[in-house]
């Protein structure tokens, strides 16, 4: 572990020039204290560390000096594909081997490149976390992600969408999937339980539903051919196409039709696209969508969203639904 630190002190001094222990003891997490043992550590193994005093003061090497350890570990170079995301690479457990490839790679480029880098790093930012949201507990991620990374059996307890509890179930877990900051798990069941009728060999679990996990000693065979992306893609058209299985129609006020892409997202998008005018003749600029929803009793929900800047006109149970819903509302508040 100190051997590590070291080294990213090293790679620190080399790629930022002159430096604080205050500025060191923060990159490391680490005390101030800490930092000056390193140093002497440093320059006890031939490492020609300058200490320059006063205000402007700080650690610098010796100019001209480069080291070339920059060889990266295996964690290390596993944590690449995520630079760009360090929260998820953090709820991976992959963080602090994501910082040490970082200062590996920007040791390795020529001085230009590293500062341009520097620049690009500082103006743009990932945040994968949806808004108004609260990130799911994910306390078993870290875990799972390495039993994805060593393709090793995990064993669960796992509660589903409709609350029932599973327990004992053995997954091989195939690839970890962050979406909309939420984590899912895309595994094959190891052997069918009794009680699944299901013909689907692959399967997507959320994360944050897992009530134990425990890594099994023997690994597994992935699927021949098995590609995650194709997978996800193709689940993510069938769970839409499954969910959004009723069009509505909608008439909708000038302020609606900016509500609708941010109450329905890519399908209130769809809808805009080919809005017709109610009236060509009438000023107001209601115009009639078709929108793609959820089954009554979400759509309900989500169309109340929109208040009185839409009204549904069909299908004549959808509106009748939202109309005793509203009766009912008035009722409550009259």
């Amino acid at each position: 572990m100190r051997a590590d630190r070291l080294l990213s002190l090293l790679l620190l001094l080399q790629n930022r020039g002159r430096m604080t222990a205050p500025e060191l003891a923060a990159e490391l997490e680490v005390s101030v204290r800490t930092v000056y043992r390193d140093i002497e550590a440093l320059g006890a193994s031939g490492v020609p560390v300058h200490a320059d005093r006063g205000p402007a003061g700080g650690y610098r090497l010796m100019d001209g000096y480069r080291t070339r350890l920059t060889g990266l570990t295996d964690t290390e170079a596993d944590s690449l594909f995520l630079a760009g995301t360090p929260g998820p690479a953090q709820d991976l457990g992959l963080g602090a081997d994501l910082a040490a490839a970082r200062l590996k790679l920007q040791a390795a480029l020529p001085a230009a490149l590293a500062d341009r880098a520097r620049r690009l790093e500082g103006r743009f930012h990932l945040d994968a976390t949806a808004w108004f949201r609260d990130a799911d507990p994910v306390p078993h991620l870290a875990r799972i992600a390495r039993a994805v990374r060593d393709q090793r059996v995990l064993v669960v307890g796992y509660r589903r969408w409709n609350g029932e509890e599973r327990t004992g179930r053995a997954l091989h877990p195939l690839g970890l999937v962050l979406k909309g900051g939420i984590w899912y798990l895309v595994a094959a069941a190891a052997a069918a339980p009794a009680d699944d009728d299901s013909d689907t060999p692959v399967r997507t679990y959320r994360v944050s539903r897992f009530r134990d996990v425990d890594t099994a000693p023997e690994g597994f065979a992935r699927p021949p051919g098995f590609d995650l992306a194709a997978y996800w893609e193709e689940s993510a058209r069938r769970l839409s196409d499954a969910i959004h299985h009723q069009t509505a129609l909608v008439r909708l006020s000038p302020r609606g039709r900016r509500l609708l892409p941010m109450q329905f997202g890519a399908a209130g998008t769809r809808a805009l696209a080919d809005a017709e005018p109610v009236d060509p003749a009438a000023p107001d600029g209601w115009v009639l969508v078709r929108l793609s929803v959820e089954a009554q009793s979400v759509a309900v929900g989500d169309l109340l969203r929109l208040g009185t800047e839409a009204e549904v006109i069909g299908p004549p149970e959808l509106r009748r639904a939202l109309a005793d819903t509203v009766a009912a509302l008035a009722e409550r508040y009259r």
